[in-house]
């Protein structure tokens, strides 16, 4: 009984959320009477959506306009067709990809994982199949860590714009920021750069390697 109570405070929370979301957006009839797993689906589907769109937006209206030839070479920006064609894929991938959350809060709801409610209870203590197995670390992590309910969706929050920003093919050069200059690498050679945020690991297994140190090898093969 005490355990039921305790699940009840996460419904309580992806409600909201759904609320917060599909009820600014939508009229009440379409999806008050939806089962809850179809609704916390139909939320992160739509706000997934939305973020990659206006994210998107401004991104490229940054970088490709007001910044035009700054951070990207001119004649390297991309064609308005090849940046369709990136849309039309993402938005096929975009309910798989959507579905990964969706299936967390379901488990976390169900009291499968360690996911804890409240942190006053510790103190203080881009193909569909990639991208989920990129995430999926997040949701196995909750069947082995305790872990703040709304941190877990924050942090998938934070692997979302983080994934568009190492493909975005603007490289920082910020140390040791494991940036889109190093992920482009890793894209080309498929050996290299498997780092996440930083370049630490393949700084230490041996797999780093220096955007800068491969254009130079380019330039001279190329002489």
């Amino acid at each position: 009984m005490e355990g039921d109570k305790y699940l009840q405070e996460f419904l309580v929370d992806t409600s909201m959320f759904n609320s917060i979301v599909l009820g600014h957006l939508l009229p009440s009839n379409w999806w008050v009477t939806l089962p809850h797993f179809l609704q916390t689906w139909l939320r992160n589907y739509i706000a997934g959506t939305l973020l990659y769109f206006i994210s998107g937006f401004l991104w490229c209206f940054y970088i490709y306009y007001l910044k035009r030839n700054v951070y990207v070479p001119k004649d390297t920006i991309p064609s308005n067709r090849a940046m369709l064609l990136q849309i039309y894929v993402a938005m096929k991938a975009m309910p798989w990809y959507t579905l990964l959350p969706t299936v967390s809060e379901y488990m976390i709801e169900n009291g499968w994982t360690k996911c804890f409610s409240s942190i006053s209870e510790i103190g203080l203590a881009f193909h569909p199949v990639d991208g989920i197995l990129q995430a999926v670390p997040h949701v196995i992590a909750l069947f082995l860590v305790p872990t703040h309910f709304r941190s877990h969706v924050a942090l998938l929050f934070i692997e979302a714009i983080w994934t568009a920003n190492i493909h975005d093919c603007i490289h920082a050069n910020l140390w040791p920021v494991m940036g889109a200059g190093y992920h482009t690498i890793h894209h080309t050679t498929y050996k290299h750069n498997y780092g996440h945020y930083t370049i630490w690991m393949d700084w230490m297994l041996g797999t780093l390697r220096d955007p800068e140190d491969d254009s130079c090898q380019r330039a001279q093969k190329v002489q």
